[in-house]
């Protein structure tokens, strides 16, 4: 990591790359989403290869902008590195918490949905109390996961009468469309499926019927 920071401050010094030197928190917010992308992608493809090169893609943008940071000081890495160290330990109580190991281990949570219902419980005390279901969702998810994160979050009802309309119907009418996307997204929900990664495949496989495409 202390080899890929230099380089960064090499980049955006003075007689450094002029388009790493213009570039901002907000400038790169678009890149560090389509990176993460990528490592998706990379992670679905199960090359190994693919998915070292695409991870080392987005733990560029950290060092982006640790580098960015530190030339206003507003922070640098060892704060990044610092704070999600912090944040683990803190939400794992079960873990990492004090006393005894017999006695953590009395209080560990029975179950995956446990350590998530904890994890929560944390982060909203950390917070100040909870935050709205609607809150919870960010606003920089992609559509589709985001509608059925949302969907899920604020129960939203389902639509028989839309169900049963025919796509014939809804594409003629963009607002009926876009009700229409919701309820799929909401029935990948609820099934334990996450419609943005369900629709990524699924883009894979027919791009692979039709002889594919490069991955970024």
């Amino acid at each position: 990591m202390d080899r890929l920071l230099q380089i960064m401050r090499r980049l955006r010094a003075p007689d450094g790359c002029p388009w790493d030197r213009e570039q901002t928190h907000q400038s790169l917010r678009p890149y560090l989403l389509e990176e993460a992308a990528e490592a998706v992608d990379a992670i679905a493809s199960g090359d190994p290869v693919a998915m070292a090169d695409e991870l080392g893609d987005v733990l560029l943008q950290v060092a982006f902008h640790a580098v960015i940071a530190e030339e206003s000081d507003n922070f640098a890495y060892p704060d990044i590195e610092q704070a999600i160290v912090e944040k683990l330990v803190r939400r794992h109580p079960h873990i990492f918490g004090e006393g005894e190991s017999q006695e953590r281990a009395a209080s560990t949570p029975g179950d995956a949905a446990a350590v998530l219902r904890q994890w929560e419980a944390i982060k909203a005390s950390e917070r100040g109390g909870e935050r709205s279901p609607a809150e919870r969702v960010s606003r920089s998810l992609p559509a589709l996961r985001r509608a059925a994160e949302l969907a899920e979050a604020l129960a939203w009802a389902a639509d028989p009468e839309l169900a049963k309309r025919s796509l014939g119907e809804l594409s003629g009418d963009p607002e009926l469309l876009g009700r229409a996307l919701l309820q799929l997204a909401a029935a990948a929900s609820s099934l334990g499926v996450d419609p943005e990664l369900l629709l990524r495949d699924h883009l894979q496989e027919r791009l692979a019927e039709v002889g594919g495409v490069a991955q970024g």
